[in-house]
């Protein structure tokens, strides 16, 4: 995405200090939110890179000023109507019910086996893995210098705007994994060959402004890459 979603490299942000005492959940809600995900991924709404589309699809204004778990549930909507399985609407009112009647009973689960408590359980704490092993060859190797394409892909993309045209050295091969540019975009899997990146902080952000002796790692697909001239 290149809108106000990709942050990296912005100025302006500021540092993240994450206050060590500062609660998992910042309401309750929060905890019922964050179960969404994996439920709905589970019943075929998205996979990972389409969650994350979703998000970047809110108003930025809003992504801005909103909870961040908001913004899971704002995904959650758009994928659950664009898949025929909610409408937003419906979920709307019955927001509208809870807030009138705090007290009301939640509508019981439909779980009689277990089955998606367990792979909540699974799920949660390990991820999903995203590993595919087609018996594609790899185009590069540790060591070669590579240069990220300088250009805007539309819709989601995991290729940063700050890394874009610089040139770095691969330190690791990890194989191939779900292509995001594809996945997120709701055109399947496509997986490719995913590699990790070192720049230095001269080459991302210049001589004058960087700190000096320092790099960046940043994690690439195959398609975002082109041999350094």
């Amino acid at each position: 995405m290149n809108g106000i979603h990709d942050l990296g490299g912005r100025d302006g942000i500021g540092a993240i200090n994450p206050t060590p005492e500062e609660p998992v959940w910042k309401a309750e809600w929060e905890k019922h939110a964050h179960t969404f995900f994996p439920l709905a991924f589970r019943a075929g709404f998205f996979g990972v890179d389409q969650f994350r589309f979703g998000m970047e699809l809110i108003e930025p204004v809003h992504y801005l000023t909103s909870p961040y778990y908001e913004h899971w549930l704002e995904s959650v909507i758009y994928h659950g109507e664009r898949v025929g399985q909610l409408d937003r609407a419906e979920v709307e009112e019955r927001y509208r019910y809870y807030l009138e009647n705090p007290d009301a009973p939640l509508p019981e689960g439909k779980d009689p086996d277990g089955e998606l408590v367990a792979f909540l359980e699974a799920a949660i704490p390990a991820g999903v893995p995203a590993g595919r092993d087609t018996g594609k060859a790899p185009k590069f190797a540790v060591g070669d210098r590579v240069t990220v394409v300088d250009d805007a892909p539309k819709g989601h993309t995991r290729k940063a705007g700050y890394i874009r045209g610089k040139t770095g050295v691969i330190e690791l091969a990890h194989g191939e994994m779900i292509y995001p540019d594809t996945a997120g975009n709701n055109l399947g899997e496509a997986p490719e060959h995913v590699y990790t990146v070192r720049f230095t902080n001269e080459e991302l952000w210049g001589a004058e402004e960087a700190e000096p002796n320092g790099s960046v790692t940043f994690d690439v697909w195959e398609p975002y890459i082109v041999p350094a001239s």
